[in-house]
């Protein structure tokens, strides 16, 4: 108990402080993101470190209650999305200052939640290859979530743990995956596969990646599959797995022809997601309110993944600053983090501002909106990073509707 007192009192040391910054200085934007995901992610991860996620997690579904009717997915859903969201953060690695020393506690935390995860023996063992095929879409973000810090996260693991995880990916193998995006979580986990062990089934990735170019659209957008959909699966998934994973193959490219070959995609896939990414800044009201359009909006602000991996990479377009995409960003973070997106234990409700249960479809439960970690990747940048460094400056929609003269908009052919 003293142990766990004083890992919570190492994550939130930072919130004592907080308040007495300036609201609207580049450092309280930084505190108050890390304050917000570690608000939500460390339910998960001290629960798992300590084998009790199973127990204490509740699994809502869209009508409101607590029934447990995806509690064979939840669980692993919680842990694959958080991960990959706050992925990039920990790959900062641990130093003295106090954001440092949070890394510290929570990469402790999520280093022994991952070996009770892929343990069979655990309370709360989360196989990837089942039930049914949900798992291979949360095996997939947890693959993501490597790659996002294998720099610290992966050498912290035990041999044992490595190699427990790296069978759970080939059994994940066994799952089908359907003609659309989901092409890409078998091919993200053979990214990561190749990227740990030097192997992979290279099929599944040129599959993916040659199906999605049959499907891009045009202008940034991708349909999902061969029919197009207005919603948020261009960033949820599409664009930024189809950078990690080429991005895994460039760097592998001396070991292999057929690696350098597809590997050679991910500048342009990069290029379209800067700008997929760049249509997703002006969809940002001068509020920091956005549509709730298409499925699975239950997701919040992970809506933006693709915007927040952009800046993570450095790849904004031209005349999109970082300061920009942060306050924009932190606009949106404030207006859709309110009280009742947590219940009484501190986890996720199902909503899109605030607990909205209808908002969510069927294959969507407590474990789902997790997803929503996927808005802090840019964390991965230090702090002395501009997009943590410069002054705010307003976004595209704040400059357009205050009557700047502003640039037109086109679109790209690439």
């Amino acid at each position: 108990m003293a142990k766990r007192i004083l890992t919570l009192a190492l994550l939130f040391a930072v919130m004592s402080s907080t308040s007495s910054l300036n609201a609207t200085s580049p450092k309280a934007d930084r505190k108050y993101w890390v304050n917000t995901m570690l608000r939500i992610a460390t339910p998960v991860y001290e629960n798992l470190a300590n084998e009790t996620l199973r127990e204490n997690m509740p699994v809502e579904v869209n009508d409101g209650s607590n029934t447990g009717k995806r509690a064979n997915v939840s669980h692993l859903e919680a842990l694959g999305r958080s991960f990959n969201g706050i992925a990039p953060w920990l790959n900062l690695g641990e130093d003295d200052s106090p954001e440092g020393k949070q890394r510290k506690a929570m990469t402790n935390l999520v280093v022994k939640a991952i070996a009770n995860a892929v343990n069979p023996a655990s309370a709360d063992y989360l196989p990837f290859d089942g039930p049914g095929t949900q798992p291979l879409v949360d095996a997939a973000f947890f693959a993501q979530g490597l790659l996002r810090s294998k720099d610290v996260i992966w050498p912290r693991l035990d041999n044992v743990t490595r190699q427990r995880i790296i069978d759970e990916f080939k059994r994940s193998r066994k799952i089908r995956a359907w003609e659309n995006n989901w092409l890409l979580f078998s091919a993200t986990i053979e990214a990561a596969l190749l990227q740990f062990t030097g192997e992979c089934d290279f099929s599944k990735i040129k599959y993916a990646l040659d199906r999605h170019d049959e499907w891009y659209k045009g202008d940034g957008w991708y349909g999902d599959g061969a029919t197009f959909h207005l919603d948020y699966y261009n960033s949820y998934v599409i664009q930024p797995m189809l950078v990690d994973v080429t991005a895994t193959l460039k760097a592998y490219a001396d070991k292999s022809e057929e690696y350098a070959t597809y590997g050679a995609k991910h500048d342009n896939y990069l290029k379209r997601m800067a700008r997929f990414a760049a249509q997703q800044e002006m969809m940002i009201s001068p509020e920091g309110t956005f549509p709730m359009l298409g499925r699975s909006c239950g997701y919040r602000y992970g809506a933006f993944q693709a915007l927040s991996h952009t800046a993570l990479l450095g790849a904004l377009s031209k005349g999109i600053s970082p300061a920009q995409v942060r306050c924009a960003l932190t606009a949106v973070i404030k207006r859709q983090t309110v009280k009742d997106m947590f219940d009484k234990e501190g986890w996720l409700t199902l909503g899109f501002c605030g607990h909205q249960p209808n908002v969510a479809e069927n294959y969507v439960s407590t474990g789902s909106a997790y997803l929503c970690c996927f808005v802090f990747l840019p964390l991965g940048l230090p702090a002395d990073a501009e997009f943590w460094s410069a002054g705010d400056e307003k976004w595209s929609s704040q400059r357009v509707w205050s009557g700047e003269d502003v640039m037109r908009d086109a679109a790209v052919n690439y």
